[in-house]
């Protein structure tokens, strides 16, 4: 409300409250709404500028117990209380602050905004490497696409600049002149809250201390922070769940993410449904659907996403894979600050370039979808294994339904193909590595040396096989849904000629990952050139940017496409003959690919660990699958 609809106490009222135990500093300071009515106040005491609204409904505290609204036992100094509250059991005090209508607040410590406060908004951290130099300003606008451009383009000390004096102008006009909490919040049993702001539906129970931080929560994407947790300077955005003694400082936690039991976090960044407990990250880059679930775990100075961390004795995350507790081993960006892929002992993951580059030999190229095992001290590579497991076929299916975010609120794009031009790109580039080592060493030898790892003959002849597989799979994939696009299709008689991309499409030459985003490397190049030249002038603008990227996905992977189905092919251009060709291959391809998910799958059945029925249903999943081949 504004002053306006604010009047002084009357007389009587300021009497009832005085037998109420009420007092005030100076009753001409205290303004309520004009159908204010005093009676449900007991033992409050007002210091400074009190706004008061209308208590009129009962509040539900807990599942069929109604209280009225109102405040009782508590003190309040230069605090505005929006209509239907109920406050109550305040031991300290609550100052500078503004709370909004139907809050129930109950049994806290204090509530306070003092001088300067950020919450949690424009501290610089330091991801990736714990000890350099800050790279990543926290703000409430940060998604994974733009800290990951932050942190990918950190030495361009010109676009760095730019950008920080953009966040800065942005936090400049939208920072509030004292904390606030929305509508319908609930905090109970809380201590310290200071300078923190709570946006609306927000449920804050037992936590200990939230200090200098932004709680994201709105009607459709509730936060909920639970006991014993301590935050600080930190933001946290809708549909998080912060629980069970969660120790947190200087962290950006993204949508639907869930942060739990004990899991403590310092300089790390958290996006997009991520889920941590027990361990700890520092300098952490978590990506979109990043997972750690045992104590042992420290994810430390890496960026991760579609990723599950082990606990590096126990691997049982890799072995079962039928079964419905799988989380998988998607690793589509596990690496270090110093840029080398982290290999797990297990798999590299489905969606990773698991090779980016090589541990060790930072300027090799890729081999995507491989397995690494170790015997003694020999490191054995399996290239392109995991294309064919039953882990990759249920990855592929999950992560879209395990996006719990909801409509309204989500700002970091995840992009879900796991054939894109970004891995398909990495495939050719593993199909030439396999064909460069075959053509140097022959095809009678056991086994090929890969610098320090060993390529069996016969994992070197399957690689390309399903490297090829997958080749087939993502040109007829890709074909079919131009065909089936009406701007993009001439029909003909007998069937639809593929058009090609207009000559000045992007999407030709490298892609790369933007933490979820996938995009030609040129449109990054020419975001980054528009930033630095004053073309794109504030933040709103890189995130439309990143959002017009993502929505002309279809246009630039069909330009990259469409000359790889040329070069594939050796075609001159695709025309009716050669579109029923490549929609042959793309059938036999995955017919071929089911067949060998279903073998996985029988040879996990018989070491016994899943049960008849789980086995049978995945088998009528799989059946179903010529469902989709047209």
């Amino acid at each position: 409300m504004t002053m306006s609809n604010y009047r002084n106490l009357t007389q009587t009222e300021i009497e009832v409250l005085e037998n109420n135990v009420c007092w005030a500093e100076d009753w001409q300071r205290v303004f309520v709404a004009e159908n204010f009515k005093p009676y449900n106040f007991h033992r409050v005491i007002f210091y400074g500028d009190i706004r008061l609204g209308a208590f009129d409904k009962m509040v539900e505290v807990a599942k069929g117990f109604l209280k009225h609204s109102g405040i009782n036992d508590a003190t309040l100094r230069n605090v505005t209380v929006g209509n239907d509250c109920l406050i109550e059991k305040v031991g300290n005090y609550i100052n500078n602050y503004t709370i909004g209508n139907d809050c129930y607040i109950s049994n806290i410590c204090t509530l306070e905004t003092t001088d300067d406060a950020t919450y949690g908004e424009g501290s610089v951290i330091s991801v990736l490497n714990e000890m350099g130099d800050g790279n990543v300003t926290i703000f409430r606008e940060l998604n994974s696409q733009l800290a990951s451009l932050m942190v990918k383009y950190n030495t361009d000390k010109q676009l760095k600049q730019t950008m920080q004096q953009m966040i800065e102008d942005e936090l400049r006009v939208s920072r509030p002149d004292r904390g606030y909490i929305g509508n319908n919040v609930k905090i109970i049993n809380a201590k310290d809250i200071t300078n923190t702001i709570i946006k609306g539906d927000c449920e804050i129970s037992g936590a200990a201390r939230l200090s200098e931080c932004t709680v994201m929560s709105s009607m459709d994407a509730p936060v909920f922070i639970g006991t014993g947790v301590i935050c600080e300077n930190s933001i946290i955005c809708d549909g998080c769940s912060i629980n069970n003694s969660v120790k947190m400082q200087d962290c950006f936690v993204g949508e639907a993410c869930q942060i739990t039991n004990g899991f403590t976090a310092e300089a790390s960044l958290f996006f997009a449904n991520s889920f941590m407990a027990n361990g700890e990250a520092c300098a952490a880059f978590c990506g979109p659907f990043s997972a750690s679930h045992h104590k042992s775990s420290l994810l430390i100075g890496g960026e991760f996403s579609f990723y599950n961390a082990g606990s590096n004795t126990n691997f049982s995350n890799h072995a079962y894979k039928m079964g419905p507790m799988h989380w998988g081993t998607l690793e589509r960006g596990t690496k270090t600050a110093s840029g080398s892929y982290i290999l797990m002992p297990a798999t590299i993951g489905a969606f990773s370039v698991c090779f980016g580059k090589l541990m060790h030999h930072p300027d090799t190229r890729n081999l995507p979808f491989s397995y690494l095992i170790a015997y003694g001290d020999e490191m054995v590579l399996v290239p392109g294994r995991n294309i064919t497991t039953v882990g990759l076929y249920r990855d592929i299916k999950k992560w879209p339904k395990r996006d719990k975010r909801s409509k309204q609120s989500r700002k970091s794009i995840i992009n879900f193909d796991w054939l894109s031009p970004f891995t398909v790109g990495e495939i050719i580039q593993g199909i030439q590595i396999l064909k460069d080592l075959r053509h140097a060493s022959g095809d009678n030898v056991s086994n090929y040396n890969f610098h320090e790892y060993v390529i069996a003959c016969s994992s070197l002849k399957k690689g390309l096989k399903y490297y090829d597989i997958a080749l087939r799979i993502y040109m007829g994939a890709v074909l079919k849904r131009q065909l089936k696009s009406e701007e993009l299709r001439v029909k003909s008689e007998e069937f639809a000629t593929a058009l090609p991309p207009a000559p000045e499409t992007p999407g030709k030459g490298k892609w790369v990952d933007l933490s979820g985003l996938l995009m030609p490397e040129s449109e990054e190049q020419r975001l980054i050139n528009d930033i630095k030249s004053g073309a794109i002038d504030n933040i709103q603008q890189v995130l439309d940017r990143f959002a017009e990227i993502n929505n002309n996905y279809s246009d630039y992977r069909w330009a990259w496409s469409y000359q790889m189905i040329l070069d594939y092919y050796k075609l001159e251009e695709l025309d009716a003959a050669a579109c029923e060709r490549i929609h042959e291959d793309y059938v036999k391809a995955r017919r071929a690919w089911i067949a060998e998910i279903r073998k996985d799958a029988e040879k996990e059945f018989a070491m016994g660990d899943v049960e008849r029925e789980v086995f049978d249903d995945f088998l009528e999943k799989l059946d179903h699958e010529i469902d989709y081949e047209n």
